[in-house]
């Protein structure tokens, strides 16, 4: 193993704790990369990164249960609930490089809904961490779907990832579009077809 790998391979168990350690280890990375850390624009840089880590990874530090549990209200209402254009930015797990787009959520209500401004919190929660697209959307839908006990939920997401534009493929507009369609946006055609029709006409 690279001196390199085994520095990243230090910081990776730290970034969510957030351990005093880790301006140390960012140091360790600057130094195995070929870096004077002694030079005027890398004297602060591992305690500026240190600090942007712990806004990115500041899901970890959300609790999910208590944020939904506090906003959940009793109301007759059964039409599609739909909350779209949330932004997000989140952390490919492979690479530690960010990938961020909009994300777009629907469900139907059967006696409880949401406030509608946790919806782009509990999108925060599960983005703030290191991710993949895929697991990121599953999370949002599987946990209103646990926590509000809607007939439905869907969720489509659509996302840049820099680890696929400056490195690797290196391909450019190539956005990754994931979807998550759990209860009546699975089984009724035309529930599914009214929320994808709204997520469609967005993208226009």
């Amino acid at each position: 193993m690279t001196s390199s790998m085994s520095a990243v391979s230090k910081i990776m168990p730290v970034l969510a704790q957030s351990k005093p350690d880790l301006p140390a280890l960012v140091r360790e990375v600057l130094i195995s990369i070929g870096e004077d850390t002694r030079r005027e624009g890398l004297v602060k840089t591992p305690q500026r990164v240190a600090k942007a880590f712990r806004e990115l990874t500041a899901g970890y530090t959300i609790d999910v249960d208590k944020l939904i549990n506090e906003a959940l209200f009793e109301v007759t209402y059964s039409e599609m609930v739909l909350v779209k254009d949330i932004d997000f930015y989140s952390l490919c797990e492979h690479h530690l490089l960010p990938f961020f787009g909009k994300c777009h959520i629907a469900y139907i209500p059967d006696g409880k809904v949401i406030g509608l401004s946790k919806l782009p919190r509990l999108v925060e929660a599960f983005s703030r961490r290191l991710q993949v697209q895929e697991r990121l959307t599953s999370q949002i839908a599987e946990t209103i779907l646990k926590k509000v006990k809607p007939l439905g939920v869907a969720v489509v997401m659509e996302a840049r990832h820099l680890c696929m534009e400056m490195r690797g493929a290196q391909s450019k507009g190539s956005p990754t579009v994931t979807s998550a369609m759990v209860g009546v946006f699975r089984t009724d055609p035309r529930t599914r077809e009214e929320f994808l029709g709204f997520v469609n006409g967005i993208r226009r």
